[in-house]
């Protein structure tokens, strides 16, 4: 005779087994999850690098254990968070800017380096040279409020696209770092920005781009004043670089805005090397990343020659000293989110 069983005591077990199920999940599942966060990545040196250091400092009773205070990652943005070619994507926005803002400033027409730009003459844009980019820069993305500039570059970023992609410019934003950042954070890793671009550009975007809120975003800035007229008061940006956060200027951009040393940085070029030293510098266990731009096809490969995004001391020191360095032709399944070719 078969043993009976209470129809009323079926539906009391079913739930003590769904019960058992979600413990046995919350128990095995959380590291093979968090991994998977890192799906665009290939079973490589770098990935495996990465992995082992999270693991390394924040496993209870490991030797390399950090508290979570401590648990601090800087990231370089152009280059390294997502695309800088042919020529910084800020700068795409302030040539994109003498065209919008032009009917305003009507000797632009007749006035290099703004007449070219205006009659789409590269060749003399680029004779114009650093100094005559600069002189565009400064006359776009400043003389305005931040509130006026930050909704300029919130439009364009809305409408405008890239030349090659022809994607959106956020959306040239690299799927495998962004899935780094999240992987980070799930360990209760700090993110920052720390970029020679300007701060005020990039603030209108990190957060929905990268879940990095604005004040965490360490950059160059403009000097900047504060205005009071009979409507209410503002913040004028003024035509004067305050401070340039590229080079050494990193490692002070960080303990100024930061005031303790990272425990990882990721950069791509010479740009980010000092703050990929003064991270290493520090006592315990560190890491050094460099996203190295090998993959023409599906995105660009560049380095010790490049105008933009030059990788040439840096990558020497990081074969050096063991850095990882990150082969995106081989080590990353996909470059964007969205696919442009």
């Amino acid at each position: 005779m078969q043993p009976s069983i209470d129809n009323q005591l079926l539906p009391r077990l079913a739930w003590i087994w769904l019960f058992l199920l979600f413990l046995l999940a919350g128990c095995a599942g959380p590291d093979h999850q968090k991994q998977a966060e890192l799906a665009s990545w290939t079973d490589g040196p770098s990935r495996t690098a990465i992995v082992a250091f999270v693991k390394a400092v924040t496993e209870p009773g490991s030797p390399d254990f950090v508290p979570v205070h401590d648990r601090i990652a800087v990231f370089d943005n152009d280059g390294t968070l997502w695309s800088e070619q042919p020529m910084y994507f800020q700068v795409m926005f302030s040539l994109d800017e003498v065209h919008a803002l032009a009917q305003s400033h009507p000797d632009w027409y007749t006035r290099q380096p703004f007449m070219a730009v205006l009659q789409g003459d590269h060749a003399a844009i680029a004779k114009s040279g650093e100094r005559g980019l600069m002189e565009i820069v400064l006359a776009t993305n400043t003389g305005t409020s931040i509130e006026q500039y930050q909704q300029r570059v919130d439009q364009w970023l809305q409408t405008a696209r890239h030349p090659r992609t022809k994607l959106p410019y956020t959306s040239m934003t690299y799927a495998p770092m962004r899935e780094l950042l999240d992987y980070l954070r799930a360990y209760d890793f700090k993110t920052y920005i720390v970029s020679g671009g300007e701060t005020e550009f990039m603030r209108p975007w990190t957060q929905k781009a990268y879940g990095i809120p604005r004040d965490q975003v360490i950059g160059s800035g403009f000097e900047t004043q504060f205005q009071a007229d009979g409507s209410g008061f503002e913040l004028m940006r003024l035509p004067k670089l305050s401070f340039n956060d590229d080079g050494p200027g990193k490692p002070v951009a960080i303990q100024r805005y930061i005031g303790q040393r990272p425990i990882l940085a990721f950069g791509n070029s010479d740009g980010d090397l000092q703050m990929l030293q003064w991270t290493t510098a520090g006592p315990g266990k560190r890491f050094a990343g460099i996203v190295h731009h090998t993959d023409a096809k599906r995105e660009w490969a560049y380095d010790r020659d490049s105008h933009v995004g030059r990788l040439d001391k840096a990558l020497d020191e990081a074969r050096a000293k063991g850095w990882t360095v990150v082969d995106m032709e081989k080590e990353w399944k996909r470059i964007y989110a969205e696919q442009w070719q």
